[in-house]
């Protein structure tokens, strides 16, 4: 059983290589895949600039700017030249309510293929299937013209092997289940007076909870705290055309041996600041959109410690159904690092 676990332990950790020192201590490691593949193209670079319903991961201070009712989906074969059975869904739902705010919904599902189950001796017991869930219900209100607050809480599971079958694993499982929070935040034209374009800032913490706990409380794992901050410089905009300029930071707070609640901040002081410093992912990106109807993008991500360096690409197309609908779909080629060249990803925003 432990086997097992072990086994999927080092497949997570091959499908989110990022900052692979913190994430050997950390559990629910999807929570790092990034949806959105507008994003994706962009070097993951979005943390200032998203405004549709992937909002609710990215940050959801940002929800607060949007007035239209939207649902987001993406679906991707994750490392796909190596996994035939790895996947990650997301799906997520906006609604703007006047003097309220914006309330969503948000939904992540991966799903890791079949495993087989072997006992302290070796012997084949069963196959059985791996999988990871989390389901947030996310905020954002506008306090001012360019200010933008919001949160979520999100419910994670993790079912990555059943209980074991041999006398002395009896009640050792590789289910667990925690509870996080996101706090986000948005600010527009930051610096009034820049001469051209507009510069927006945005930050959000995301998974900040307590332990997720597979086999008992004494090996309890961290969820992965992460800290993400970045720009988006607005540099033109048209009746034809306008460009973004995006850059993001992200550092992952997943520390087990401090408490959860204190990794924000004791988590920045384990190491040198040079050392901590390579554990920071960096992420730039740039959107060309033509007519309200074309976006090009690329970017570029460098990730040190997880090995993954290089430049993304994609682009973007919408469609107007009944003067009502508005249905974007975006494809992204993100860089896998030593894995894979690319992976690929879809996704798709219905507006109205």
């Amino acid at each position: 059983m432990k086997k097992s676990i072990a086994l999927m332990t080092l497949v997570l950790m091959l499908i989110v290589p990022s900052l692979v020192f913190a994430v050997s201590e950390a559990a629910a490691i999807y929570l790092l895949i990034e949806p959105s593949s507008r994003s994706g193209a962009m070097g993951q670079a979005h943390v200032a600039q998203v405004d549709d319903a992937f909002a609710g991961y990215w940050n959801t201070g940002a929800m607060a700017f949007n007035r239209s009712t939207q649902f987001a989906f993406m679906h991707t074969n994750w490392f796909g030249e190596i996994f035939d059975d790895i996947y990650y869904e997301y799906l997520g739902v906006n609604k703007y309510f006047e003097d309220t705010g914006n309330l969503g919904l948000s939904i992540i599902y991966a799903t890791y293929g079949t495993q087989e189950m072997y006992d302290e001796d070796g012997t084949f017991i069963k196959d059985f299937s791996s999988w990871d869930v989390s389901a947030a219900i996310t905020y954002g209100y506008q306090v001012s013209k360019n200010i933008g607050v919001g949160g979520a809480f999100k419910y994670i599971h993790s079912d990555l092997a059943p209980e074991g079958q041999g006398e002395t694993e009896t009640g050792e499982k590789g289910q667990g289940s925690s509870f996080a929070f996101d706090f986000g935040y948005l600010q527009k034209n930051i610096i009034p007076i820049i001469p051209m374009g507009r510069l927006d800032f945005g930050f959000n913490i995301q998974n900040f909870g307590p332990n997720i706990t597979y086999i008992n409380e004494e090996q309890s794992d961290p969820l992965p705290l992460n800290l993400r901050l970045g720009f988006s410089w607005k540099a033109f905009e048209s009746e034809l055309s306008r460009l973004t300029v995006n850059t993001d930071m992200n550092k992952l707070l997943a520390n087990r041996e401090h408490d959860w609640y204190s990794r924000l901040v004791q988590d920045w002081f384990d190491q040198p600041l040079d050392a901590e410093w390579e554990e920071v992912i960096l992420g730039f990106g740039a959107e060309y959109a033509y007519l309200n109807l074309l976006s090009l993008r690329s970017g570029y991500l460098l990730d040190r410690t997880g090995s993954i360096e290089g430049f993304s690409f994609g682009g973007g197309l919408f469609y107007i159904y009944e003067d009502r609908f508005r249905i974007d779909v975006d494809f992204a080629m993100q860089p896998g690092g030593d894995l894979q060249a690319y992976n690929k990803t879809f996704s798709v925003k219905v507006s109205f």
